[in-house]
């Protein structure tokens, strides 16, 4: 069975599940690029991160230690973060045309909480276009075009319509789990 994972790049959540998401799982995955702003507003909801300061630092202390635990490094916080990732958003599904979504989304995924480089930069993006063998201008100019923009927007009205209303989410047949937390469930057997 073919597992849906749906993430938006300003997510850190989604970069924790990302980093582990082909170890935990042995099926098929495929990667799926939505924008969390519009799955936020289609919603009525809000990032955890824009709202009471002490479940942001609360928030950030949980992903800070997941991190460590799973050995990736030690995270850095881009300043601002959250930060406006439609251009980033734009620019996975680009990838996603070329055969390359996984190696543009976890270069840029590490870019961002690895690094703490802003993916609201242009430059950044063009870094983690570099690092995934694809050519920073085109994928600057595609994340402008108005196909790109369209196959997004379709992408994520699709995932809104599975149900989904965060990310990381994970879509397997009728299943919907939300949360990076969540992925260990989809590896265990039933029973």
């Amino acid at each position: 069975m073919t597992t849906i994972f749906a993430f938006d790049l300003g997510s850190p959540y989604a970069w924790l599940a990302a980093e582990r998401i082909d170890a935990v799982l042995a099926g098929s995955v495929l990667w799926e690029p939505v924008s969390l702003g519009a799955i936020f507003k289609a919603t009525g909801r809000s990032s955890w991160a824009m709202g009471d300061p002490e479940r942001r630092v609360a928030g950030m202390a949980e992903i800070e230690r997941r991190a460590h635990t799973r050995g990736l490094g030690p995270l850095v916080w881009p300043d601002p973060w959250p930060s406006h990732y439609l251009l980033a958003m734009r620019a996975a599904t680009y990838a996603d045309t070329m055969d390359r979504l996984r190696p543009f989304a976890l270069a840029a995924f590490r870019l961002a909480f690895l690094e703490g480089r802003d993916l609201a930069e242009p430059a950044h993006l063009a870094e983690a276009a570099r690092r995934s063998e694809l050519d920073p201008d085109v994928v600057l100019a595609a994340a402008t075009s108005d196909q790109i923009k369209a196959r997004l927007r379709e992408r994520t009205e699709a995932a809104l319509a599975r149900g989904v209303f965060g990310v990381p989410t994970f879509t397997a047949g009728d299943e919907l789990l939300w949360g990076d937390d969540r992925l260990d469930e989809l590896a265990e057997p039933e029973g």
